[in-house]
């Protein structure tokens, strides 16, 4: 007989216009690591908040049946009382408490009613080492780089003596030595009894670390594969997810190169005004129109510190010495809107926090970064942004039931596109992309990849800045690689391979 730890039988959960779970069923085996895929808009984080009792108990249809009990959670603190953890993908850490406080947030050890701090920090230092992290307890948590609050949130999750460890999209944030590291640990924290349930959109580590792995499409669960009874693979993953074969992620795109140069960045150092470090020295690139540019490199390489240096992110980046080139003519941005007007956008690498306002819908975030083209003697005209909003909408397949929409109740793909549709609406002769493809689905990924070639063929040229290096070598017609705040390195597509992009992202003596 199975043992199974976790049952949720017939689980159906409807947002106003939308139903999220259509009968759902999701067992899970006691001691098991079991990967949660979808697309997004799926339905794979509204199951897990219905688990953790984020979503209480009246506002579902259908049963949990946790150790052979039913449950019925109205409080994410009922569902951890019995054991349950989920750590979500924005991670819930307060930069300003050090990281023992963070630790036992919410359950703090007492001793007649005040808080023990000699035994917090002594049980801290003991959770962080389970994880593998051997830092102060006493720092600050704003201290800490992203792959270690990662692994603070784990030993939060231990520290409530968690058997049923849920983690939304745990290494979309982070770069791949971290993602391995993260992902041993898993390991280990299942040998120590400990089950868990992993969302993630990428596929790679799903194939290489579950042993059980359900796949929802539209709301339903759709196929549940096991590792021990047949050969997983990414493409069968994808063919559930999808509904469809897809052999290659990467469409195909004929060159839209041209000889003309649209953009160059000349000798262009910064440092950092906060902290006084030099982040970028003597960067040279060009792009030509039509162009794709990936950029590569480790996390820190200072891909991102060019991107927001170049368009005019100027209090937060001081530039020493550079010029920039725009259609030959000299250019200097002073400020994000200054870029943007003379022709630049840049699309940020955290869409939720700086990309866009979630509280406003569709037609809102599309439009407000070029509000002079609905505009007509400083009035904006509404029916003319509800069209526009409208056409981009249909024409780069945003999924929703109109563009009233609000943003925070859409896939995070959606919400990717609607960056994107902000930024065609601005209508750039640059695109600076960074991150573009960051924490969704493969389906998703393909429609974007589909609207950059759209982009360049209609003479647009475009910066990409990615962590993954399938995806700089399958979408790039060159690339460049940083390190420490150098490019070292320059490949054309024909002879881009991820041994050569580590090695000069590595900045190694030679190629093995």
């Amino acid at each position: 007989m199975n043992d199974y730890i976790l049952e949720m039988h017939g689980i159906s959960k409807s947002f106003p216009g939308v139903k999220a779970l259509i009968d759902v069923n999701f067992s899970v085996k006691r001691g098991e690591i079991h990967c949660l895929v979808g697309e997004n808009g799926a339905g794979k984080t509204t199951l897990m908040k219905v688990l953790s009792g984020i979503h209480p108990y009246g506002s579902y249809e259908g049963d949990i049946v946790l150790n052979g009990q039913i449950m019925k959670f109205n409080t994410i603190r009922e569902s951890e009382n019995t054991g349950i953890a989920i750590i979500n993908q924005e991670l819930a850490l307060i930069p300003d408490l050090t990281v023992a406080e963070n630790i036992f947030f919410g359950h703090e050890i007492m001793k007649r009613g005040l808080v023990d701090w000699n035994e917090t920090y002594k049980q801290a230092d003991i959770y962080l080492k389970k994880v593998g992290l051997n830092i102060n307890p006493r720092s600050l948590m704003r201290d800490h780089r992203v792959g270690t609050q990662q692994l603070v949130e784990i030993a939060k999750a231990l520290s409530k003596n968690a058997k049923l460890m849920i983690l939304d999209e745990p290494t979309s944030s982070l770069n791949e030595e971290d993602s391995a590291n993260l992902l041993r640990l898993l390991k280990e924290l299942q040998k120590q009894g400990v089950t868990i349930i992993m969302i993630s959109h990428r596929l790679k580590e799903v194939v290489s670390i579950a042993e059980t792995i359900t796949i929802l499409r539209d709301g339903a669960t759709v196929y549940t594969m096991r590792a021990d009874e047949e050969e997983i693979t990414e493409n069968k993953i994808i063919k559930y997810m999808v509904g469809r074969e897809m052999d290659n992620i990467y469409p195909h795109r004929e060159s839209c190169v041209t000889d003309e140069v649209l953009f160059e960045v000349k000798d262009w150092c910064a440092y950092n005004a906060k902290s006084g470090q030099t982040v970028l020295k003597n960067i040279n690139l060009k792009v030509h129109k039509g162009e794709i540019i990936g950029m590569a490199g480790l996390m820190g390489a200072g891909r991102t510190e060019l991107a927001l240096s170049i368009f005019g992110n100027t209090p937060e980046y001081k530039i020493t010495t550079g010029e920039l080139y725009l259609e030959g003519n000299r250019v200097r941005f002073s400020s994000p809107k200054d870029a943007i007007k003379k022709g630049v956008a840049y699309a940020t690498e955290d869409r939720k926090k700086n990309g866009l306002i979630l509280i406003q819908d569709i037609k809102f975030n599309t439009s407000f970064a070029n509000l002079d083209r609905i505009r007509n003697r400083g009035v904006i005209n509404r029916n003319e942004e509800v069209v526009q909003a409208n056409k981009l909408k249909e024409s780069i397949n945003i999924k929703a039931p109109s563009v009233q929409q609000i943003l925070r109740n859409l896939s995070g793909g959606n919400q990717q596109k609607v960056v994107l549709a902000k930024w065609i609406f601005a209508t750039p002769k640059l695109m600076i992309l960074d991150e573009p493809t960051r924490g969704i689905d493969v389906g998703a990924k393909f429609e974007i990849y589909t609207l950059m070639n759209e982009m360049v063929k209609q003479g647009m040229s475009i910066i990409m800045i990615s962590s993954e290096l399938l995806e700089v070598i399958g979408m790039s017609d060159r690339i460049y690689v940083m390190h420490e705040g150098k490019i070292t390195g320059e490949l054309s597509k024909s002879e881009a391979t991820e041994q050569k992009i580590m090695h000069f992202a590595t900045n190694t003596e030679e190629l093995s």
